[in-house]
């Protein structure tokens, strides 16, 4: 048993970490102080003080833990460290950053490509990001490949030189510069790639200096094919200089941050200044209480932010004094190399630009909070149009579709999506194996799937009554308000009887298509209804009939593929039904068992070494 009384009476006077967790053990804030004993035991003291956010998280914490640490500093790494891994519920939250993509170049690679991805791994690659706005990686990585003849396929460029194999068509139309022909110079080839992170880095003008450098030495040597090339790349480059905003006549980088603060929201603004130019800016949403000042929010993104940036810049401009600036400007420092400074302008230049980043922080609260309301409307009106439609009590919230996929009758198969508030809830969806219908019986098929959906749902609804599980751990015990069937009458009357068998009352209608396969409408209490058809709710049923398909189709498709993948063992010499069987019991999956050693084929039982290597043979040849 945790008594934090007494735990509060041993903290250390030492700088660290700590970890407060609530009766589950969940970790739900972290910190840092210079003081583990001073700062821990202040949550504890009055609550007069406290933020009502700050009051709330007390009354949920049931133990906590903490971490040394040699100095403020490292507490301060450990601390975003610790924030980034966990999402405690009260700390003031990035988005999570692995949906974020970066653009990598792969420096792992003979002759590296430019490619995007949201897994930032130390594999010797260069990462530049990341990019909250994928249009603008897009044009990015666009603009490299207009600019820059490098590859972007997956070759193996060894492999293709020795096998001889032909170019793809952009090494034609000099696009690529075509490693895989062989007639490439490396070095040449790693020019590009120092260029592009020369681009990528802001580096324009340093860069257009040094295209043509190499412009006027390929037309000194009459090499006016490659002269041309550069030439063209400068004129691309200096494209895109001229759409860049000049802010500043200094050279220095910076990143200008300001923040809009709301009820329960807050929105970053964040500005990337190169050499003197705005050539980006990217804006964050976060989730805050509305006691917590600008200064709280400001330190958190700063320390979250920058915890994930490939590229620190020489200075940094905020609108507020931080609390612990110079602890972050010391820890930004170390991680750029040299110094970084992060200064609150009063005055000047620097101060218009934070004051045109905070007008564009408030002008992009002021914009997501118009499209979220007129969103909410437009939802509103639709639940209350298809409430109308059906004459329900109120508007539907929760809608459960579901669908019957076979291919005459072999592997059939249910599926079941659902809508809460107009959208997908995706981690809701259910697939049905159909287990007591054979052939194509799609009328009995979804008798069964309704059947066992609610029968399930009902048995968990009593264990939650009983308390033998928690409401979280009944995946069905929610029920829905309305049930759509991908189908007519007959589907209709499939569904009516088995809630009727379990004495539910819960309205069903079918969704019906036109001899070209597109929503037609509904059909509800026998009759087909009139829905206008290129309206709003229209659409909406179209897109619930297309979902429930989608799913009910791509479950059939991946037991046919696993099927199909499955009996290709019974044609290896010694591999009969009884031992296929053996194997997929063993392995679980077809891949495994194409990757397995001779030894770990071995281990099936059933299996010698004779058959294990006919098996190890089969796959490779």
């Amino acid at each position: 048993m945790f008594d934090i009384k007494e735990q509060l009476k041993i903290l250390p006077d030492k700088p660290g970490v700590y970890l407060m967790k609530d009766r589950e053990n969940n970790i739900i804030y972290v910190g840092k102080a210079i003081s583990l004993r001073n700062r821990v035991r202040q949550y504890f003291q009055s609550s007069r003080n406290q933020s009502p956010k700050v009051r709330a998280m007390v009354e949920n914490i049931d133990s906590f833990e903490y971490i040394i640490t040699d100095s403020e500093l490292e507490a301060l790494i450990l601390e975003c460290n610790l924030i980034k891994e966990n999402k405690p519920k009260y700390n003031i939250l990035l988005r999570d950053d692995k949906t974020y993509p970066y653009l990598k170049v792969t420096l792992n690679e003979d002759y590296p490509r430019v490619i995007k991805t949201r897994r930032f791994i130390k594999d010797g690659g260069e990462y530049f990001g990341p990019f909250t706005n994928v249009t603008a990686l897009n044009e990015t990585l666009n603009v490299i490949h207009q600019v820059f003849p490098i590859r972007t396929c997956k070759r193996n460029i060894a492999k293709s030189i020795q096998r001889k194999e032909r170019p793809c068509l952009n090494y034609y139309i000099k696009k690529c510069l075509g490693p895989c022909t062989g007639n490439v110079d490396k070095e040449e080839y790693m020019e590009l790639i120092e260029e592009i992170s020369l681009f990528l880095r802001g580096r324009k003008d340093e860069l257009i200096i040094k295209i043509e450098d190499k412009m006027k030495k390929a037309a000194k040597d009459l090499n006016y094919e490659k002269a041309a090339m550069y030439r063209d790349q400068l004129a691309a480059l200096n494209t895109i200089i001229e759409r860049q905003k000049i802010v500043s006549t200094n050279d220095i980088d910076q990143d200008i941050i300001a923040v809009a603060n709301g009820e329960n929201e807050s929105w970053v603004q964040v500005f990337f200044v190169r050499e003197g130019k705005i050539i980006q800016r990217q804006h964050f949403k976060l989730s805050t209480d509305k006691d917590e000042s600008i200064g709280e929010i400001l330190s958190s993104f700063v320390k979250q932010y920058y915890n994930n940036m490939t590229f620190i810049p020489k200075e940094i401009l905020l609108e507020i004094e931080l609390e612990d600036m110079d602890l972050i400007g010391d820890w930004l420092s170390a991680k750029r190399g040299n110094k970084v400074h992060i200064r609150v302008p009063k005055r000047g230049e620097k101060k218009k630009l934070v004051d045109m980043v905070k007008k564009n922080a408030v002008f992009m609260m002021e914009e997501a909070r118009e499209i979220e309301r007129r969103k909410k409307e437009a939802k509103e009106k639709l639940m209350e149009d298809l409430q109308n439609l059906l004459d329900l009590d109120m508007p539907p919230y929760r809608i459960e579709a579901f669908d019957i996929s076979n291919i005459q009758g072999v592997e059939s198969v249910g599926s079941m999506v659902v809508f809460e508030d107009a959208k997908a809830k995706k981690k809701d969806y259910r697939r049905f194996k159909i287990k007591t219908v054979q052939g194509a019986n799609d009328y009995a098929s979804i008798e069964e799937i309704i059947l066992r959906r609610f029968k399930r749902g009902l048995e968990e609804t009593k264990d939650i009554i009983d308390g033998s599980i928690v409401m979280e751990e009944g995946r069905f015990s929610v029920f829905p308000d309305l049930i759509m069937i991908d189908g007519g009458l007959g589907q209709i009357t499939s569904v009516e009887k088995s809630l009727a068998e379990l004495n539910l009352d819960i309205p069903v209608c079918g969704m019906v298509k036109d001899d070209r396969h597109r929503t037609r409408g509904l059909i509800y209490k026998n009759k087909e209804l009139n829905i206008e058809k290129n309206s709003n709710l229209m659409r909406f049923i179209a897109n619930i009939q297309e979902e429930a398909h989608r799913f009910a189709i791509n479950y059939h498709r991946s037991l046919r593929r696993e099927k199909s993948f499955t009996s290709v063992l019974t044609e290896i010499p010694g591999i009969g039904e009884k031992r296929r069987i053996s194997l997929m019991q063993h392995f679980k999956d077809i891949n495994k068992i194409k990757n397995a050693s001779v030894e770990e084929l071995m281990k099936v039982e059933g299996l010698n070494r004779k058959l294990a290597e006919n098996i190890y043979e089969y796959f490779r040849n």
